[in-house]
């Protein structure tokens, strides 16, 4: 078997892990907090802006080590100092060490990120970057199942001994997963796709705008209409995914949902994602990916308007929530490197993805603290969640106006 599938399975996993115990699970200890220390959900929210800040600022540094390093001493790195986060955290007791854990913890997500883990899958695969890219997002998208877990942990100890379960968690999983990790297939006498020299290059599919691979960079793409575009879609993207993960509980809370029902839907949204992930990431070897974009963007705006009535209208609505917004926002996740890797070519694709994750993660740390705002002064979401479907067309118009005969390079040719 092709080793780039090795790769792509190590990704998966590591991915599943830290979207898990990073990302997903903070919905889960984000009430037994307030409760615990009698903090506001603007306040608890903050930690996460701090982290995606954080995160933004380190994406294009981590986007020029992994082109010049290669993914494996990150990701090892990384590893260890989310672990010593988690720790940091069980033992927060003021707002500032409970900061200063998240912080901890954004430099060690930054190594392992999906910047890192998509430059190596670029770097691999060609033809198939679609449906590789989509089996290691859907590991993302696995890490939801985490959150029950952590629920249950919760209840048996408490949160701090949580924390430190899953720092050993991350040491006993990632640490060896990231040994299988390789920069470049070059280096190992591969080609991407498992070519072999002398092959003819790829014809163009209805997805690859060129025939031949483009070489852009960072320079030149900062100079271009696409990156653009694209960097405003995907920063509306996160900021709407980022609130919603982390206050689906708390929401639903608000509505009369018992805590381990509210896990399940916590765990419900990133699973359902996975359906997109992996759908939308075929069709993206298929198809136009730009039109597939805008689908998966059309899917997550109306998600939004299910959540937001569902306060109302009946909890009904969260059928086709989880529907719309799962595959929606799974879809479009899988599409960004993919859309990157076609108008920019994999020679500066570390440093490229990197800009533009430092741009998305804006939407990063608006997104939570905005939602809790609204909560804390209004004592309801329900507002918020329409604003952010009113943003998931804002996102939409911009991928449908990127001018689909013109490429990257041409626009930076011109200039």
């Amino acid at each position: 078997m092709f080793y780039g599938w090795w790769i792509v399975s190590a990704s998966f996993f590591i991915a599943a892990y830290i979207a898990g115990a990073i990302f997903y699970g903070f919905t889960a200890i984000f009430e037994p907090i307030a409760n615990e220390l009698g903090w506001s959900h603007t306040q608890i929210s903050l930690a996460s802006s701090l982290r995606g800040l954080e995160v933004g600022l380190l994406a294009p540094i981590i986007g020029i080590l992994v082109d010049r390093w290669g993914p494996r001493r990150l990701i090892f790195s990384g590893a260890i100092v989310i672990a010593g986060g988690l720790i940091f955290l069980s033992r927060a007791t003021s707002l500032g060490t409970f900061y200063g854990a998240f912080a901890l913890m954004a430099i060690g997500t930054s190594c392992c990120s999906m910047t890192v883990l998509m430059t190596v899958v670029a770097n691999w695969f060609r033809k198939n970057m679609g449906i590789a890219s989509g089996i290691v997002v859907s590991g993302f998208g696995f890490g939801g199942l985490l959150v029950p877990v952590i629920v249950r942990l919760i209840e048996v100890y408490d949160w701090r001994m949580t924390m430190t379960i899953l720092a050993v968690g991350m040491l006993a999983t990632v640490l060896p997963l990231s040994l299988v990790l390789r920069h470049k297939p070059e280096q190992y006498g591969y080609l991407p796709d498992g070519r072999v020299e002398g092959s003819a290059t790829f014809d163009n599919g209805p997805g690859l705008s060129q025939a031949v691979e483009v070489e852009v960079t960072a320079k030149q793409a900062l100079k271009s209409n696409t990156f653009w575009r694209l960097a405003l879609a995907f920063m509306f993207h996160i900021m709407v995914i980022s609130a919603t993960v982390t206050h689906v509980m708390p929401y639903l809370s608000s509505i009369g949902f018992a805590r381990s029902r509210a896990s399940l839907m916590a765990t419900a949204i990133p699973l359902t994602s996975i359906g997109g992930r992996l759908s939308f990431g075929w069709l993206g070897d298929k198809v136009n990916r730009r039109l597939i974009a805008v689908i998966a963007f059309a899917m997550m705006g109306l998600g939004m308007l299910c959540f937001g009535y569902a306060s109302s209208a009946g909890t009904w609505l969260l059928v086709p929530f989880l529907v719309l917004f799962g595959i929606g926002y799974g879809g479009s996740n899988v599409l960004r490197p993919s859309l990157v890797r076609e108008y920019f070519g994999r020679a500066n694709f570390g440093s490229i993805l990197g800009l533009m994750l430092g741009i998305n993660m804006i939407g990063g740390i608006i997104g939570p603290p905005l939602a809790g705002w609204v909560y804390d002064n209004w004592g309801s979401y329900q507002g918020i969640w329409f604003v952010f479907a009113g943003l998931s067309m804002v996102a939409l118009i911009s991928v449908l106006t990127i001018h689909p005969a013109s490429t990257a390079v041409e626009r930076t040719d011109k200039a």
